[in-house]
């Protein structure tokens, strides 16, 4: 990837953008849609791309990045026209397109991205743009990366919905959502955890080379929602009250097969279910019972019997299609109750007669909570099933999907049942960073050895194949150590309606994405 060089051809660009509040309430849109978005993405505070912890497809379309990220795994133009990096991995430098403006009539140029980089320090998403030392103006459309050490993954941080690019005026100025987009869409309104509402640019006509579709987009007014329970979103697909649910969680397509106006689409899996473990509180300071936790749960069962074998059952953190999943097998998790129940004694819990476990008098009664889709409640009723099997109570506790990332920052969970949506490696280092406790470390988990390892994963790989072996090896510690227990792999499913929806037979990214709503046009 470090050696890769892009070009783009295409017309001049005359971008002016607006974002809320620049189209008369009267106007009619000709071509509407609603989709739903995935539960993963639900509770996003603001479309901040710089602070934003949490992003969604919402911002993947009102605000460019350089690169984009095709099905392929390769990257596409976008901001950037072309780019090239020395042969040493420490100067990347990109050309810029020609004429592109903000709304609120800055220009976009090498000056916008000397001013962006910088503005990472400090924010949870520095780690983004932390191997580049300083950003050098060539001239006015090609901008220069000099790095602090090489970063293999660069193009793959820029390609991210976080490092998508803001008018700089209007983020100083604090009118980002006024003033700041620049993409293919416009920001109407936006009601935290319920929806966000774009409009089309109708002078947008740059799109990357993984849409067929340069612009403007197809749909005039789009309408994403968040709902969480999966339940209420087959109904209003069924009745028409959504054209497309995005990210369906795999207990409910069944469901979804047997209606006449669906369309369902598979992409292959973007992350994985998982039950992280709080390293930090007892019972779980003791590795014995992590690991036993660990091995209690029963990845096969539950990928059967609750996903009607659709996905992949989960022996590590990192999706299987990653070349850094591929672990020495004897650090793989998988279920073996005999063994748990084994390290369960020697860690001084002994069963009773009813199979449950206590130690100096005291119940081994843990809390093990989760969010209120659907599909987590479900799977954590399984997973607490099978943790009563080995001795462990479990007592589940829900949480708004909206507000459960609060609760984790308090660090008092024990258990908890999560997923997330990553086609990285570096999703190690996000969730079990020790810089970041509390959430998205949810396993409190803090380990000398670990930190070594994970700083020289991400910088001290000097080429794609270096990344990949450091990272294995980070990845089997974390593995060894047990701060979590793997659970689920997903495959991504999208269902439209498909007397509304006209889209593509492939969906070119490595999930659905501001690209894919380019090419989805709406049926009159």
């Amino acid at each position: 990837m470090t050696k890769m060089k892009w070009e783009f051809k295409g017309a001049m660009i005359a971008l002016t953008l607006a974002c809320a509040g620049t189209m008369p309430a009267s106007a009619l849109l000709a071509a509407e849609a609603v989709f739903v978005l995935p539960s993963s993405e639900a509770g996003a505070a603001n479309h901040d791309p710089i602070r934003g912890t949490l992003m969604t497809l919402a911002d993947a379309l009102i605000y460019d990045r350089l690169v984009v990220q095709g099905a392929d795994q390769g990257y596409y133009p976008h901001l950037a026209s072309s780019w090239e990096t020395s042969p040493d991995g420490m100067s990347w430098t990109f050309h810029l397109k020609e004429g592109v403006k903000f709304h609120d009539g800055e220009p976009f140029n090498a000056k916008t991205i000397e001013w962006w980089i910088p503005k990472f320090a400090g924010t949870e998403n520095e780690y983004l743009v932390g191997g580049i030392d300083k950003v050098e103006v060539v001239d006015d459309l090609t901008v220069r990366f000099i790095m602090k050490h090489p970063d293999a993954n660069l193009l793959y941080n820029l390609s991210s919905a976080f490092m998508g690019v803001p008018s700089p005026k209007a983020f100083d100025e604090h009118q980002l959502r006024r003033d700041g987009c620049v993409a293919s869409y416009k920001l109407e309104s936006f009601t935290t955890g319920v929806e966000s509402v774009l409009v089309r640019n109708e002078d947008y006509t740059w799109g990357s080379a993984a849409s067929e579709n340069k612009g403007p987009a197809k749909i005039d007014r789009l309408t994403l929602r968040e709902i969480a329970d999966s339940s209420t979103s087959f109904l209003e697909l069924k009745t028409g009250g959504v054209d497309a649910v995005l990210d369906v969680p795999s207990d409910i397509l069944p469901q979804y097969a047997t209606l006449e106006n669906a369309t369902v689409q598979s992409m292959p899996g973007f992350g994985t279910f998982y039950m992280p473990i709080n390293t930090t509180v007892e019972p779980f300071t003791d590795l014995k019972v992590r690991k036993a936790t660990a091995l209690a749960v029963n990845q096969q069962e539950i990928l059967d019997k609750l996903f009607g074998g659709r996905g992949l059952a989960a022996h590590n953190f990192l999706i299987a299609s990653l070349p850094e999943s591929k672990v020495d097998p004897k650090f793989d998790i998988s279920y073996d109750p005999e063994q748990a129940k084994a390290l369960l004694e020697e860690a001084g819990w002994k069963a009773g007669p009813d199979g449950s476990r206590s130690k100096d008098g005291k119940p081994l009664t843990v809390t093990l909570w989760t969010q209120s889709d659907t599909e987590f409640k479900r799977l954590s009723e399984v997973i607490q099933a099978q943790l009563k099997a080995v001795g462990i109570n479990a007592e589940i506790t829900v949480f708004d999907t909206s507000s459960i990332r609060a609760e984790y920052k308090k660090g008092t969970q024990q258990l908890a049942v999560r997923s997330y949506g990553w086609n990285n490696a570096d999703i190690l280092d996000w969730f079990f960073s020790g810089e970041r406790l509390g959430y998205p470390n949810v396993s409190m988990w803090k380990d000398p050895k670990a930190e070594e390892l994970r700083v020289k994963a991400l910088t001290a790989s000097k080429t794609p194949e270096e990344r990949v072996a450091n990272f294995i090896t980070y990845h089997e510690y974390v593995l060894s150590q047990v701060p979590f227990a793997p659970i689920y792999e997903p495959v991504q499913t999208v269902v439209f309606n498909k007397e509304r929806l006209s889209v593509p037979a492939k969906i070119n990214g490595p999930q659905f994405s501001a690209q894919t709503v380019l090419d989805i046009d709406v049926k009159e």
